[in-house]
């Protein structure tokens, strides 16, 4: 014991001479102690993010209190024993629960809430937000201290907390995250739906029970036996048989005695409802989960009932129908997913491009070309890429055709073969890639962009395939990237000896030709603008001149009419005169 002693005061000797050094070294010059700056949580104004992990755990801890008072206080309350024989363990539970909900209480005043996609933290906003809402009055109603009944009822009637049951709602937002975080939302259905239903028949055997010891244990076959028979009178007994006897009258299997008396003809008449509304509820969710996985299969997969009703109605040979439903049948066993980017179509560009770069970037960075080229490159890239599956024997190219896209392997293997589709020349394995020089349409390339061999499938192999547009469109927006991936195909060429030497030495002054034409032409391009808005220029001042004149003559044309129509007017009024004093005459 001494040696321990020892060891413990020369470790402490060791701290103080190490603390005497730190306050040498780090001391200001006033010789007062420095102090060390520690992250510290300023428990006055901490606030819970609800979409944090804490909070998220905080709910998984309030699912256990308020489970535990669905299920037991009406145990206790049915079945005597059961809360005489444990009495001790059944208080210490109820108060560790209600401390929980205060907890609760108080993180709810700490809870944050998004306004205009901000967390809000304020604690005065917080605190009168979740005053005013109804979750409050809730909760401040399952904490009221009922249990101050048990002065009036006694110990034994566990019924006072009844108002426990009131933070239901808490349990029903766990299971909302618990099934928007959980890999297997189907599975947590059901499993949820079994609970509901354990729940509901803990509570219908608990109230038989209730309802036999009211009637009488044994007054008929319908109640509950007699206790004093010894068969019956253990409470796991009791229990089981309670629970079994209304399991049989919610599913209806089985044969259960009739009833007698007007109070157990009112029981079975709820608990028939009861069982209808759930057996509606099992029916409507079990149908939902087939149809979730049932969409999801037709969603990752390809529909193979059309497919095989148009190779039935086309009468296609036997040999082909097999080779189309084993290709579907290696989908379905290996869990092949070939419609990746409609899946991820929902998603955001951002989080579809950190997925597509977590799953096939190590495979994209293999191949030669793409290696020390830009990440924004190969992030652009991945996002092309289509997985594809290929059957036993199946070619994936063959010597002769135009390559319109480049492979990689990504599961599987494939052979190098001769035109007799027998002699094998390579067999390539994963990671490996090919077609990678047709897609780039590099000059001089003796091939032509055509395929070099023929490549057939040994067994199921997964490939990646990226198409030539795809890339150029990529390219397009990376022309250093499309330089240098163009100079590491022209070197590839000349070690397989399937580039032009002309062209490798004519490269660089054609490209200079290119050039000073596409100078000319933008230069005569300019040329043209400018002529072009010259004449535009000069076409609306003629209009605007033109109008002018029009405008002018208008004016002139009124003018001229006027006098015109004055002297026809003194016309007619001198003859009017004259034939008035001709009239006076002869009068």
């Amino acid at each position: 014991m001494s040696r321990w002693v020892g060891l413990l005061r020369w470790h402490r000797m060791q701290k103080e001479k190490e603390e005497d050094k730190n306050e040498k070294t780090e001391g200001g010059n006033d010789g007062k102690k420095p102090t060390e700056a520690k992250p510290k949580i300023n428990w006055k104004d901490w606030v819970i993010d609800p979409s944090s992990e804490v909070y998220f755990t905080w709910l998984q801890v309030m699912v256990f209190p308020i489970l535990y008072n669905w299920v037991i206080i009406i145990c206790r309350t049915c079945f005597d024993a059961i809360e005489e024989s444990y009495l001790a363990l059944w208080l210490t539970i109820d108060y560790i629960s209600d401390l929980l909900y205060v907890a609760d209480t108080v993180i709810r005043f700490r809870t944050g809430f998004l306004e205009q996609g901000i967390l809000v933290k304020d604690l005065a906003r917080l605190k009168k937000s979740y005053l005013r809402s109804s979750r409050f009055r809730w909760d401040l109603a399952s904490l009221l201290p009922t249990d101050l009944l048990y002065l009036r009822f006694g110990i034994h009637c566990p019924l006072v907390r009844i108002n426990r049951f009131l933070r239901t709602m808490r349990l029903s937002e766990a299971f909302d995250r618990m099934e928007t975080r959980t890999s297997y939302p189907n599975t947590f259905r059901i499993s949820k739906l079994m609970l509901y239903i354990f729940v509901l028949i803990h509570w219908n055997a608990c109230l038989y029970f209730a309802l036999s010891k009211y009637i009488g244990f044994g007054a008929d076959l319908w109640v509950y036996p007699n206790i004093s028979d010894p068969v019956f009178a253990s409470v796991r007994r009791q229990y089981f048989y309670c629970f079994w006897f209304s399991a049989q009258i919610f599913t209806t299997v089985g044969d259960t005695p009739l009833p007698d008396r007007k109070e157990e003809f009112l029981f079975m008449i709820a608990d028939l409802l009861i069982a209808v509304l759930a057996f509606a509820s099992i029916v409507g969710n079990v149908g939902n989960v087939i149809t979730n996985l049932s969409d999801r299969d037709k969603f990752f997969f390809p529909n193979h009932e059309l497919v095989k009703d148009y190779l039935r109605s086309h009468r296609i040979s036997k040999e082909l129908r097999g080779r189309v439903n084993s290709w579907y049948q290696h989908l379905h066993i290996n869990k092949k997913i070939t419609r990746e980017n409609e899946i991820l179509l929902q998603l955001p560009d951002t989080l579809r491009t950190e997925i597509a770069v977590s799953v096939h970037l190590p495979t994209l960075s293999k191949v030669t070309i793409f290696q020390n080229c830009e990440t924004s490159l190969l992030e652009e890239l991945v996002l092309k890429l289509t997985p594809q599956v290929y059957s036993p024997g199946e070619y994936v190219c063959r010597k002769g055709d135009v390559g319109h896209e480049m492979y990689i392997i990504r599961e599987g293997k494939l052979a190098v073969v001769a035109d007799d589709g027998v002699t094998q020349f390579a067999v390539l394995g994963e990671g490996t890639f090919f077609g990678e020089i047709s897609i780039l349409n590099i000059k001089g390339n003796k091939s032509g962009n055509r395929r070099t061999a023929n490549i057939r499938s040994i067994g199921h192999s997964d490939l990646f395939s990226l198409s030539k547009e795809d890339l150029t469109d990529v390219l397009s927006e990376f022309p250093a990237a499309k330089r240098l991936l163009e100079e590491k195909g022209r070197q590839i060429l000349t070690k397989m000896g399937m580039l032009e030497e002309t062209a490798v030495v004519d490269g660089p002054e054609e490209e200079k030709k290119m050039k000073r034409k596409v100078d000319v032409l933008e230069d005569n391009l300019n040329a043209l603008h400018t002529k072009l808005a010259r004449l535009m220029a000069e076409l609306e001042s003629s209009a605007h001149k033109m109008q002018r004149r029009v405008d002018l003559l208008e004016k002139e044309a009124k003018v001229w009419e006027s006098p015109e129509d004055r002297g026809e007017g003194g016309e007619a009024g001198a003859e009017g005169q004259n034939e008035a004093g001709t009239a006076e005459d002869r009068n």
